[in-house]
């Protein structure tokens, strides 16, 4: 065996590894992942100044959804779907769309797809306003103990909790 062919077996491996060990992605009564707001659509908002609200997420479209991470996704356009497909990590919020702040703290809370900041090219979502100030404090730390407490989490049940203070978990917008 080359050491090419060796290189793309074990990394197909280890994705597979990976894949295996992923937790469920949390989806609330909506049926859809982020309550079925289109993910990749963040990545193009303008960013609010940490301490502010962030823009509207942008909901999602029925006709464009894809599965992955065993829940459905839905997108404004099909060109977010097309681009979700092709790289759902680059895109998917962390820690499989639970808050970002109560992984920090030890726990699969839902979150709120209002409440969400892009930090190092990454997503991440946040339960409540307040949690956001918590979370706003100390972004770097909070990311890095979240990632942390992630490792002995992931594999947990997804939260089956509603987000509290949230009224738009209907699924996304059908033509």
């Amino acid at each position: 065996m080359s050491l090419r062919t060796t290189a793309l077996a074990l990394t197909f491996l280890a994705g597979s590894a990976f894949s295996a060990f992923a937790g469920d992605q949390y989806v609330d009564s909506s049926g859809y992942a982020v309550s079925g707001y289109d993910v990749v659509a963040y990545f193009d908002l303008d960013q609010a100044p940490v301490g502010t609200a962030q823009p509207s997420a942008v909901r999602g479209n029925a006709d464009y959804t894809v599965e992955h991470n065993g829940a459905k996704w839905a997108f404004s356009t099909p060109e977010n779907r097309d681009k979700f497909a092709a790289n759902p990590e680059k895109y998917a919020p962390q820690f499989d769309g639970h808050c970002a702040y109560g992984i920090a703290k030890g726990g699969k809370v839902p979150a709120n797809p209002h409440l969400w900041r892009i930090v190092d090219g990454k997503l991440y979502l946040n339960i409540t306003k307040n949690v956001v100030g918590f979370w706003e404090e100390d972004i770097p730390g909070n990311i890095n103990i979240g990632s942390t407490n992630w490792a002995n989490l992931e594999a947990n049940a997804a939260s089956d909790r509603e987000i509290p203070q949230y009224e738009g978990a209907i699924g996304p917008v059908t033509n």
